[in-house]
């Protein structure tokens, strides 16, 4: 073989390396998960208007089939006064039958997130109901009460407030999830109150998730009607818009372009440059969480949204 022949052979075998090379790039990072939202209903049988007592030890293995769940009214602190009801078990049962590898731990009580219950809740009797169950691994379930609350709805019985945890989908790619439970009632101390709570959680969110992925779901107690002619429904629609802007989060039902954007159980996100979420859809969940009768486990229908999330290319 001639030096030229061998040459072009050399040459040859170069483009093909080169090429194999181009075709073996790595992929990009992605994956899919589900989140689901729900409000149990866990006020003791006693003065609630739903069945917790039999209805929750139904919720515990239907809440298997998610990825990542975020509860309200899932009570894990109460007064000693409160010990001798069964309520006191409810926690324990919804837990009871899942398979979470990760879950947040039990409220810590009212000194160690900060509140002074003898001045800011006199009427104290239980924790903030938000938990964390989930197939990923998170960081600290930090949880913060709001800063005020109104006694029309009785919400000063109760630590309402939000939590955020950060949870990893998979090594180096993270996204911090937050839930709620928003004030109740359509008082006008209820409305401010609660638009006192948005700003709160806003500002926390632009001070500890800044530059970071984020989900958010919960109860939001906003009707976000924005034509209605309710003013109260109106003025929900402005908190819940203003928050989203400042926040830079996005509703999903919007987003989704959904049929009914006025349920209070709602779930919003944002993307960053180096994890993009997407979501793939929005549903409550009418038919799934009911008893062998048809009744609804809870008088909220959780709420599934499931996802896509890529990080960034090379």
């Amino acid at each position: 073989m001639s030096r030229y022949c061998l040459l072009e052979l050399l040459l040859l075998l170069a483009v093909f390396s080169l090429s194999a090379c181009g075709d073996s790039s790595p992929a990009i990072p992605s994956g899919e998960f589900s989140t689901l939202s729900y409000n149990v209903a866990g006020l003791p049988q006693e003065v609630s208007q739903e069945n917790p007592k039999d209805h929750i030890p139904l919720i515990s293995p239907l809440i298997n089939e998610y990825d990542i769940v975020v509860t309200q009214e899932d009570f894990d602190w109460w007064q000693p006064a409160l010990d001798a009801l069964d309520f006191a078990n409810y926690h324990t049962r919804l837990r009871a039958q899942t398979d979470f590898p990760y879950q947040s731990e039990r409220h810590p009580g009212p000194e160690a997130v900060g509140l002074d219950w003898e001045a800011d809740r006199p009427t104290l009797m239980v924790g903030d109901g938000l938990g964390l169950l989930s197939r990923f691994p998170f960081d600290e379930f930090r949880r913060i009460p709001w800063g005020s609350c109104a006694t029309a709805a009785a919400d000063c019985l109760a630590m309402k407030g939000f939590a955020m945890a950060r949870v990893e989908l998979e090594p180096g790619f993270k996204v911090d999830v937050y839930t709620l439970h928003a004030e109740a009632g359509g008082e006008a101390d209820d409305n401010e109150a609660r638009a006192l709570g948005f700003d709160q959680l806003a500002v926390y969110i632009q001070t500890n998730s800044e530059g970071h992925a984020i989900i958010l779901g919960g109860d939001t107690n906003l009707h976000t009607e924005p034509e209605s002619d309710d003013t109260d429904n109106r003025e929900d629609a402005r908190v819940w818009r203003e928050f989203l802007q400042r926040t830079d989060l996005s509703d999903v039902c919007e987003f989704l372009q959904c049929a009914d954007n006025t349920r209070i159980d709602k779930f919003a996100f944002r993307g960053v440059s180096t994890l993009t979420l997407e979501p793939l859809s929005w549903q409550f969940l009418a038919d799934t969480f009911v008893d062998a009768a048809g009744e609804p486990l809870s008088d909220h229908e959780p709420l599934l949204v499931e996802w896509r999330w890529t990080g960034p290319e090379g």
